[in-house]
C-alpha cells in the first residue's frame, strides 16, 4: 500500500493539468492483493476484486491531494473455496458484520525519490488504525475511448491483530498456523472524471 499511494501522487505530479482533478478508481482494472505466512514456511496469497473510490489530485500542492477507497470483503478470493469461506467467517474478516474495508487519507508527503507516502485511516473488521501507504504512479495517458488514465501501485504492511483478527492455531513444533504480518499491494487504474 505504501508504494501504491506514492505512485498515485507521482503520476499526478507529472500530469499536465491546471487545477485539482478528480479521478475514479477503475474497478475493472484494480485489485487489492494480500499475502500472509502459512505455518511460517510459505506465503499464501489472495485478492479482493472489488475496489472503488475517488482520488483528488492537487497539481499546485500535491500534499493537499486525497484518496478515499472501499474494498468489498465479499470479493475475497484465494483460489480455494474452503479457505475463502473460513477467511469470511467470524474467525477472520467476519463478513456477516463487516462487509467493507476502507481507507481515507489524512495527509500526503513527497519522499526524496519523488514517490508518495499517504497516511490515512484504514478500517478492517470494524477497527480503524492510522496506516501509511507507499505509492508509485505512472504518467497519465489517453485511452482509445478518449479517457485520461493513471496507473499505480500502493503497498503497506500491517499486523492483523491490530485490527482484531486474532484467530490462530498451534502446530506440534510450537509454531503458528497463520502469521500476524500481512503485506497488502493494490494495483490500480484511475480514470479522470469528465
Amino acid at each position: 500500500m505504501k508504494k501504491i499511494l506514492s505512485g498515485f501522487f507521482m503520476v499526478f505530479a507529472l500530469a499536465a493539468v491546471t487545477h485539482a482533478t478528480e479521478w475514479n478508481i477503475d474497478n475493472d482494472h484494480t485489485n487489492a492483493f494480500f499475502s500472509v505466512k502459512h505455518m511460517m514456511i510459505a506465503d499464501v496469497q489472495g485478492m479482493f476484486s472489488e475496489v472503488t473510490g475517488v482520488v483528488s489530485l492537487d497539481e499546485k500542492d500535491i500534499t493537499k491531494s486525497s484518496v478515499s477507497a472501499v474494498i468489498d470483503v465479499s470479493s475475497l478470493n484465494t483460489g480455494v473455496a474452503a479457505r475463502d469461506n473460513h477467511l469470511k467467517s467470524a474467525d477472520f474478516f467476519d463478513l456477516a458484520k463487516y462487509q467493507k474495508i476502507t481507507f481515507v487519507s489524512k495527509r500526503v508527503s513527497v519522499n526524496k525519490d519523488k514517490s508518495l507516502s499517504v497516511t490515512g485511516d484504514l478500517t478492517i473488521h470494524g477497527v480503524t488504525k492510522e496506516t501509511v501507504l507507499w505509492v508509485d504512479l505512472s504518467k497519465a495517458i489517453k485511452d482509445p475511448w478518449g479517457n485520461t488514465r493513471l496507473g499505480g501501485r500502493a503497498e503497506t504492511i500491517i499486523n492483523r491483530k491490530d485490527f482484531g483478527i486474532v484467530w490462530n492455531g498451534l502446530l506440534e513444533n510450537g509454531s503458528v498456523l497463520v502469521g500476524d504480518e500481512v503485506r497488502i499491494v493494490i494495483d490500480l487504474e484511475l480514470i479522470l472524471k469528465k
